[in-house]
């Protein structure tokens, strides 16, 4: 157990090549002296000044950009015996009024430096700068001292091919790269709906499915093997429905992906045709069916993701700093759970989400409209909602025992408890529970049509798709208005 931090979940790292004898006793005392502190994993990228001197590494899912959708303040998603390391990250930053630099977007690992010292490496880097933090100057000039201390210590954790940092970067285009970017730009409440990919290897449901929804909605959304299950997935979902004439949001999560399968699968989808993708860092392998995979930490999370397509779209290269001849046109999303923690700490999550690249964002389902609309007052108060479109989510219960399983099973959702009584109320036919979760469905819908700060609303009828078209037809939510890139150019 470490001093600073949550317990170690996984042991540290060991280096992909041998060092010299001294190099590795040093190293031996660093891991001791930093495990004993902070339950480090000598990771090699070391950004304890950065997270409150709570090591990100002692997250089950190594996540370096905050945390998952379905952490609380309470415990661990993954394991519940455990605190969340990023809410104890949180907590003390915000003690030591550091917030801000929790914005910082960290650098994945690179597996050249894991398992090896850091401190050896603070020495020479600090040896070789010009503009370095002299002892001295601590006393005779803290402003430069702090300056060059942070300047230093920034050289280090963003490497060349990273370069994070805290700012927002707007996309480098003028015109909408996709139909449902240019719906989102008219201003009009634009709809998307999921399409759960099927289980078997034929691809007529979707085709059935996108047809159906082809007039209603301005993209269909395909998860990505969601709750670690697999499934088609969700390129291949993608491509049969953009066949059919509707737009599709590929959903991109970085559980079983590395760093290279993921530029590689976001650039076959561009080859592809499709220009919208979802980034998520996906759930735990602990959700899925047994056997489980190996539970090793993610090799990147939802933030990673979105600045490296960012810059692979704007800037035109591969991380590692190839450069790209014809480069990809993607509308980057992320998503958000409104109900995750305290609306201050999900709004700070959120505007990570969008400095890295997200240009909309698709929520978890919302029931609790009171506390949606704090969590919107939280984004305008870090003046967000002109930086990115809002789609809160919308689940139609179809029965009772949904209600109850939502409400109580699914992490980052929060369903009243006079909704589920509402539904238990139906009594035992199915008929009867479904139209009352129709009902709840369009009171919702009547309410975000109404509210300021939204630009739409993500559908996720979860195997329901039927239902799509009436809700819409019976809330009276308008048809997306374009239908193709070549009609008059939509303002930014």
């Amino acid at each position: 157990m470490s001093v600073f931090s949550p317990r170690r979940y996984q042991p540290p790292f060991s280096p992909l090549h041998r060092d010299s004898l001294p190099v590795r006793i040093f190293t031996g005392f660093e891991r001791t002296i930093k495990g004993a502190l902070w339950g480090c994993r000598m990771c090699g990228n070391c950004i304890l000044q950065e997270t409150a001197y709570v090591c990100p590494m002692t997250c089950p899912k190594g996540l370096r950009n905050g945390p998952c959708g379905g952490a609380t303040p309470e415990h661990c998603e993954v394991d519940p015996t455990r605190p969340c390391t990023w809410f104890r990250i949180y907590s003390r930053a915000e003690k030591l009024g550091i917030e801000h630099k929790l914005l910082e977007i960290n650098a994945p690992l690179d597996g050249n430096r894991v398992g090896h010292e850091t401190w050896l490496e603070v020495v020479q880097t600090w040896r070789e700068r010009e503009a370095k933090p002299r002892p001295l100057e601590f006393i005779t000039n803290r402003e430069k001292f702090k300056k060059e201390w942070e300047d230093l210590f920034y050289s280090i954790r963003q490497p060349d091919w990273w370069q994070g940092d805290s700012e927002y970067h707007a996309p480098a285009y003028d015109e909408p790269v996709s139909l449902l970017e240019a719906n989102l730009r008219t201003g009009q409440f634009t709809v998307t709906a999921e399409i759960a990919p099927p289980l078997g290897a034929s691809g007529n449901i979707i085709v059935r499915k996108a047809t159906m929804l082809k007039d209603y909605v301005a993209a269909a959304n395909f998860t990505d093997n969601a709750s670690a299950s697999p499934r088609m997935n969700s390129m291949a979902s993608s491509k049969l429905c953009l066949d059919v004439g509707i737009e599709p949001v590929m959903q991109l999560q970085a559980r079983d992906r590395s760093r290279v399968i993921i530029e590689a699968d976001a650039m076959g989808a561009a080859g592809l045709g499709i220009r919208n993708i979802l980034c998520l860092t996906g759930d735990h392998f602990r959700f899925g069916p047994s056997p489980m995979a190996v539970p090793n930490q993610f090799d990147m999370d939802s933030v990673h993701v979105l600045w490296m397509l960012r810059r692979m779209r704007d800037e035109g290269h591969y991380l590692d700093g190839r450069k790209i001849k014809i480069r990809p046109q993607w509308f980057l999303g992320a998503a958000a759970s409104p109900y995750g923690s305290t609306p201050k700490i999900e709004a700070l999550r959120l505007h990570k989400k969008i400095n890295a690249g997200a240009q909309f964002i698709q929520t978890q389902p919302i029931f609790d409209y009171d506390r949606f609309l704090e969590w919107l007052e939280a984004l305008d108060k870090r003046n967000l909602l002109g930086k990115a479109y809002i789609l809160p989510g919308l689940v139609p219960l179809k029965s009772a025992r949904a209600a109850h399983f939502m409400a109580e099973q699914v992490p980052g959702v929060v369903i009243p408890p006079e909704i589920v009584k509402r539904m238990d109320d139906a009594g035992p036919d199915k008929e009867a529970q479904a139209e009352t979760g129709v009902q709840i469905a369009l009171e919702i819908i009547e309410k975000l049509l109404q509210t300021p700060g939204i630009n739409g609303m993500h559908v996720m009828a979860v195997h329901w798709e039927a239902i799509v078209p009436r809700l819409l037809d019976e809330a009276g939510v308008p048809k997306p208005q374009i239908r193709s890139l070549e009609q008059e150019a939509i303002p930014a």
